[in-house]
């Protein structure tokens, strides 16, 4: 596909009409694909499957995973996770099945109550930076517990640091987002120099906080791994160590709906959430705890069984970026992310032409994340991202569905083409 504006209308014209004709021949097919959100598909649930069959539910130190009590969550448990996240058992607390529960009782706890160098944030007072494009939750948090939502374009190494820093001297802003291992949803992973810039810089905010959703851990695509610095470590060599809360969670590795997360910070900040989960909390699923630490057992373990995940997703992900190849490969207004983890390719289209291929290929049966949702309030200023979430579909539905996206592009683009000519 060449550059639109190198066509003259007739050219327009005779393009439109035949990509119209492609077009509706994929509507005539009656497809019914979904590829709005990164959801494992039944070959990867199956992987875990074995781990139901575990039904020895008693822990170490004589504790009985059935019973009430161990709020930090199983001593096994805590020693995985920080095994995973890189910090100590106690600066680790295991939880229920959602990381993004923990992350919204957090948010909603600083506001209401603060943490140990703040009495609460406030709300209609509070600003929270969102590196962009990003993850949808994440900022539907953020602004349902009424903060304002501060946009902070994304780079490959990371955020945009001289704008972070020149952000944090406003002391109405709280706290950042942060993916910083195979972003969602550009697969991005921060460089050393963004880490610790984070982690140093100077915030008019005392009670600033990181929440480093380090969602994609152990999620690779392919050979060379990607790494990244600790967050906690960083920030306690510059004397901020309650700066950062560190989460993760299974939720791709085993079963989204039913999997474990946890949370990690300082000792400090550990006990000051559980003296404020204790009101509401017992104790957290311990008995799925114990199944998923003697399933996996150990790092070891638990990157084999990421292996079998990288042999179903990976051929997804090298089928797509060679499609996007093929058929854009000539275009100087489209391109994408080719990440070695994650969950997710960022496809930039022409701009303003993003909603309208959602809305096309939708038409077509195929369901896209709606355009501009990886930007705070839904809003990309270019009107050109789309997230791509390959895990669902099989290979072959998959191969479809991206043939019809890559038609949809050229439409898309041809149509601003015409109205503008």
């Amino acid at each position: 596909m060449t550059d639109g504006i190198s066509m003259n209308r007739q050219q327009l014209e005779q393009e439109h009409q035949t990509l119209r004709t492609q077009y509706e021949a994929f509507v005539q097919k009656g497809l019914r694909l979904d590829m709005s959100r990164g959801k494992p598909c039944t070959e990867q649930l199956e992987l875990s499957m074995p781990m139901l069959q575990i039904c020895d539910y008693m822990g170490e130190e004589g504790i009985d995973a059935r019973n009430y009590g161990t709020l930090e969550g199983m001593p096994e448990a805590r020693r995985f996770f920080a095994d995973l996240l890189g910090t100590a058992p106690e600066e680790t607390l295991v939880c229920g099945s959602s990381s993004l529960t923990m992350m919204y009782h957090m948010a909603e706890l600083a506001m209401r109550k603060g943490f140990c160098e703040s009495e609460g944030w406030g709300k209609g007072q509070s600003k929270f930076l969102c590196p962009a494009p990003g993850y949808d939750r994440h900022f539907r948090i953020a602004e349902y517990l009424g903060m304002e939502l501060l946009l902070v374009p994304m780079h490959e190494d990371g955020p945009d640091m001289d704008l972070v820093e020149r952000l944090v001297q406003d002391p109405a802003v709280k706290g950042i987002w942060c993916v910083p291992k195979y972003s969602n949803p550009d697969g991005y992973t921060y460089s050393d120099a963004v880490v610790r810039r984070l982690a140093a810089m100077k915030t008019a905010e005392p009670d600033f906080k990181i929440f480093w959703d380090n969602a994609y851990a152990v999620h690779h695509l392919c050979d060379e791994h990607e790494e990244v610095l600790n967050i906690l470590d960083e920030c306690r060599k510059a004397g901020n160590e309650n700066r950062p809360l560190l989460f993760t969670s299974l939720s791709k590795v085993t079963f989204p709906g039913a999997s474990v997360a946890a949370l990690a910070a300082s000792k400090a900040n550990i006990e000051y959430i559980k003296a404020n989960l204790m009101p509401a909390v017992i104790s957290y699923d311990k008995m799925n705890q114990l199944r998923h630490v003697r399933y996996l057992k150990d790092m070891q373990g638990l990157a084999a069984h990421m292996e079998k995940h990288r042999a179903i997703l990976a051929p997804k992900f090298e089928m797509i970026l060679n499609k996007f190849g093929a058929a854009f490969g000539e275009n100087s207004e489209i391109r994408w992310t080719k990440p070695k983890g994650g969950y997710f390719i960022s496809l930039f289209t022409p701009k303003g032409c993003a909603a309208r291929t959602v809305e096309l290929c939708a038409k077509a049966g195929v369901t896209l994340t709606p355009a501009g949702a990886a930007f705070p309030y839904g809003k990309d200023p270019d009107g050109s991202h789309i997230r791509i979430a390959p895990s669902y579909p099989t290979l072959s539905e998959l191969e479809t569905a991206v043939e019809l996206l890559c038609l949809a592009v050229k439409l898309a683009a041809v149509e601003k083409s015409l109205a503008e000519a």
